[in-house]
């Protein structure tokens, strides 16, 4: 399989170099080397499987529309975009094209996930959330923490749930789900190693995602990899 990297930053280069420790073929694409998604073209991404992208915001927009608007399929690892979620997803759909996103691609923070959808169900808890990430990290609430916040919604509609974002050094990513009653507190702690977890997710994602036409979130199908 041919994967195209977009973004050669600590993940980016961590996807590659898992891609090809897996036995793909892979090229990648800085963000200077790629300005406004030019160089996504179709010529350019013949051949391409899978493009996937661990850039920033804006740039992963461009390089979505560029991407899937050609019918390609795209892993994208990163967040602060998801307000035009729909948008995006409707351009995969329409143009035969596949979009798998994550806030998250480590396979611990999805069990992190479920375990917060059941830990939600408990009466008389107030809850809380708390990251950790580098200084360089673009957004703050992290998507993680956003996800995180948006399951206990799902089961507690309404509820006061603050989120405390700290960015320190070169911090991998923590979260911590606090839920704390009258009587006790109960912690939920997903504290990474090493980004490899999450560049291992995104390759494993691909390898899934290549000749399907849909869009996904990474928590519908991490099962099944």
């Amino acid at each position: 399989m041919l994967i195209l990297v977009l973004g050669r930053g600590k993940t980016g280069s961590l996807v590659a170099e898992v891609a090809r420790e897996r036995g793909h073929s892979v090229r990648t694409l800085d963000i200077d080397e790629n300005a406004h998604a030019a160089a996504l073209t179709a010529p350019n991404l013949a051949g391409v499987d899978v493009v996937v992208d661990f850039t920033a915001p804006e740039a992963a927009l461009e390089n979505m529309r560029a991407v899937l608007s050609l019918g390609k399929r795209m892993v994208v690892g990163t967040t602060g975009w998801y307000k035009h979620l729909d948008e995006m997803r409707a351009l995969a759909i329409k143009r035969g094209g596949g979009l798998l996103y994550g806030t998250n691609f480590s396979m611990g923070v999805q069990k992190l996930f479920r375990l917060t959808a059941e830990l939600a169900k408990l009466e008389g808890y107030k809850f809380s959330i708390e990251e950790t990430h580098h200084t360089s990290k673009l957004d703050a609430p992290s998507g993680t923490a956003i996800t995180l916040k948006e399951i206990i919604l799902s089961v507690r509609p309404g509820i006061e749930i603050p989120i405390t974002s700290h960015r320190v050094g070169d911090a991998k990513g923590e979260h911590i789900v606090h839920a704390v009653s009258e009587h006790d507190t109960l912690e939920l702690r997903h504290d990474a190693q090493s980004r490899r977890g999450f560049a291992l997710g995104a390759v494993r994602g691909a390898e899934w995602l290549a000749g399907k036409s849909g869009a996904w979130d990474f928590r519908e199908i991490f099962d099944q990899l």
